[in-house]
């Protein structure tokens, strides 16, 4: 629903843009524009002299490019590739069943983070439906190989996931970060 309401919102807007810029450009080209569009032609005065010394412009110059960073922000938000919302798991009956993607990543990272040696562990999903793969993130205390917490992580956790998700393959990207730890001191 917000998705639908987002796009809607952005269709809207970029048609009062392109519907502007053009009547502005029909009237600097006077190629002859409405009765009430307030610039008639190409000698037509945008901003009167009392506009434009009313107005402190290096603060509206910083307004409008704060505005266009804002923008490409959130262009940038939605463009970006958020986790995966349900996994379709084959039930061997003709039907499918959806599975609650956070559901599945609230599992895992919990294997996950029982793994000796491991003190927090993120598990986020992405992909298609049909298809997820899983970005993994451990956070590993100072005396664990990382050898070792791969393959706990993909012979426990990522294992399980799969084959209760009834899925052929789950590819996952791992990244490891080390704790640190205090040091010890010597009385």
């Amino acid at each position: 629903m917000l998705r639908t309401v987002n796009r809607i919102v952005l269709g809207l807007a970029g048609a009062v843009l392109v519907c502007a810029g053009g009547a502005a450009l029909a009237a600097g080209l006077d190629l002859g524009v409405p009765s009430w569009w307030p610039w008639r032609g190409p000698d037509t005065v945008v901003l009167t002299d009392s506009a434009r010394t009313r107005w402190d412009w290096p603060v509206v110059v910083a307004v409008l490019a704060v505005l266009v960073l804002l923008a490409l922000w959130w262009l940038v938000a939605q463009l970006r590739r958020h986790r995966l919302a349900e996994v379709l798991v084959d039930s061997r009956d003709g039907e499918s069943a959806v599975l609650r993607g956070r559901a599945l990543e609230g599992v895992a990272e919990a294997e996950a983070e029982a793994l000796d040696g491991v003190s927090r562990a993120r598990v986020r999903l992405t992909g298609r439906r049909t298809a997820p793969s899983a970005r993994v993130s451990l956070l590993l205390e100072p005396h664990v190989s990382p050898d070792e917490a791969l393959s706990r992580l993909r012979d426990g956790a990522l294992h399980h996931a799969r084959e209760s998700a009834g899925l052929a393959q789950l590819p996952a990207e791992a990244q490891l970060r080390a704790a640190k730890h205090a040091a010890r001191r010597v009385t």
